[in-house]
């Protein structure tokens, strides 16, 4: 059964049997990992990527489109013009890519092969609003500080980036040093550095990174389990303070709650989780209602979301400040701030009313449920200083956007000095 998993097949004997010490002993825990890592990445599935002002959608045969703003030449066409329709990146021609990540003006793409190209500015941690990288690189180029890692996820975090490995490795480039952490400390680190500390033997299936931390889910023979590090402001990293931590720390909470993890999420300011039994946890920075328990208040700890207790989630997905939730029947819930009509939530006539109003408790996204198709995937912009946009993406591999369009990253044209839609609009491209 692990021979028929993607990223297990090209393994050598050797690899394969490092894997198996490393997962704790036994095939069936290999198999675990390997299933684990395929749920909560959509690796090898389509997927769409709501960067800050650029997106990115691969289709389930690995063909990686791209649009939106362009000015660093995050897009990977070799211009530093927009693009307001999905264009195929041609220069990753007969490359079939697996899984992505959009930072601000730059984004990186993983290939089957385990290769990471990466295009636009050329920084691994700069700041969002920070000046131009040294240069900037308009085409996809391999990462060769990477070619000797198979990299089959990146993320991208404010100051940082990380990557991690087939075997459940995580490396960081522009971590920092001492009690630094996340925050920038050389522009040009690009050398990957591995983590260190409680992981550095334990397999991860998936990395979140958000504003100066990162969120790992770990996968042990007692089960799974979430690790923080980082900047603690808020209480994102969830161990009950908001004290930094120089090395990755187990998230104790969901031991409590009884709740096995299965999907983590990082958003700017605040982190979700999906437990195996369909409940919703929440933590961090409660801002415009973000956590969805009804109020502004910080949890430092994950907390269940209660309002949520009726319905089995499969998948979350967060931004600044705001939370969407994928039930196991296709029915979607946002909460959070309401600004450029991010949420969905499109009251009154014609889309007049209060569209931008914040929600604090989980609501059903009724727009979205007008479209009559079963929703797997939502992914939103991740960034304080960018107004954000959503996609939706069904289980027939129709893609769906709406909020800031301004510079074309909702795919769809705006007319008559539009700068947002309100109402999920289908974008050209058929991701299956």
């Amino acid at each position: 059964m692990c021979r028929k998993r993607a990223i297990f097949k090209p393994m050598t004997d050797e690899e394969r049997q490092s894997l198996k010490q490393r997962c704790g002993g036994s095939w069936k825990l290999v198999l675990r990992f390997l299933l684990a890592g395929e749920a909560c990445c959509r690796r090898e599935k389509s997927q769409a990527i709501a960067g800050p002002g650029h997106s990115i959608a691969i289709t389930s045969t690995g063909v990686a489109y791209s649009f939106g703003s362009n000015s660093s030449g995050q897009l990977g066409h070799g211009t530093t013009e927009e693009e307001w329709r999905p264009r195929q990146i041609r220069f990753l021609q007969g490359i079939r890519i697996i899984q992505g990540a959009a930072g601000a003006g730059r984004t990186m793409l993983i290939s089957d092969a385990g290769r990471v190209y990466a295009f636009g500015k050329d920084s691994f941690g700069e700041a969002e609003y920070g000046v131009q990288g040294t240069k900037l690189v308009t085409t996809p180029q391999p990462v060769e500080s990477l070619k000797d890692i198979f990299v089959v996820q990146a993320a991208i975090g404010n100051f940082f980036t990380a990557v991690l490995s087939r075997e459940g490795r995580v490396y960081t480039f522009s971590w920092g040093k001492g009690s630094k952490l996340g925050h920038q400390t050389d522009p040009n680190d690009v050398e990957p550095q591995p983590l260190l500390g409680a992981l550095e033997n334990i397999p991860v299936v998936q990395i979140a990174a958000g504003y100066c931390y990162l969120l790992c889910l770990a996968c042990q023979p007692s089960g799974m389990s979430v690790y923080s590090v980082g900047c603690g402001l808020g209480g994102k990293l969830g161990h009950g303070s908001r004290t930094d931590e120089k090395y990755p720390r187990l998230i104790e909470q969901f031991q409590l709650l009884n709740l096995q993890p299965m999907v983590v999420a990082a958003g700017a300011w605040h982190a979700a989780v999906v437990g195996r039994d369909g409940r919703v946890c929440t933590w961090g920075w409660g801002r415009y209602g973000c956590l969805g328990h009804g109020n502004e208040e910080c949890e430092s700890v994950p907390k269940v979301v209660e309002a949520l207790c009726k319905v089995k989630a499969v998948h979350v997905a967060t931004g600044d400040y705001t939370t969407f939730v994928v039930s196991d029947d296709g029915d979607v819930y946002s909460f959070g701030c309401g600004e450029s009509a991010s949420l969905g939530h499109n009251t009154g006539a014609e889309g007049q009313g209060n569209r931008h109003a914040n929600v604090l408790s989980p609501e059903l996204v009724m727009s979205l449920k007008q479209v009559n198709e079963r929703v797997v995937q939502i992914s939103l912009t991740n960034s304080i200083y960018w107004n954000a946009h959503t996609f939706a993406l069904t289980k027939s591999g129709k893609l769906y956007a709406f909020g800031a369009g301004d510079k074309g990253q909702l795919g769809v044209e705006l007319v008559n000095n539009q700068t947002e839609r309100v109402n999920p609009e289908r974008v050209d491209i058929d991701l299956n």
